[in-house]
């Protein structure tokens, strides 16, 4: 994933699909190439690169 698409999804109401070692995630915020995430699944936060994000394609 890239910083022009995160960017799109943080801007929009729409729900988005976006992964991180296979575990479903929501992006709480964006520095440079680091997204500090959430995982659905838990309370574990975590700062990963932007480009280890993915959507699922269906």
């Amino acid at each position: 994933m890239d910083i022009n698409r995160i960017n799109t999804i943080l801007n929009n109401d729409e729900k988005f699909d976006v992964f991180y070692e296979n575990r479903p995630v929501w992006i709480q915020g964006v520095n440079d190439n680091i997204a500090k995430i959430g995982f659905v699944d838990n309370f574990e936060e975590r700062d990963v690169f932007i480009n280890d994000l993915y959507e699922r394609k269906l």
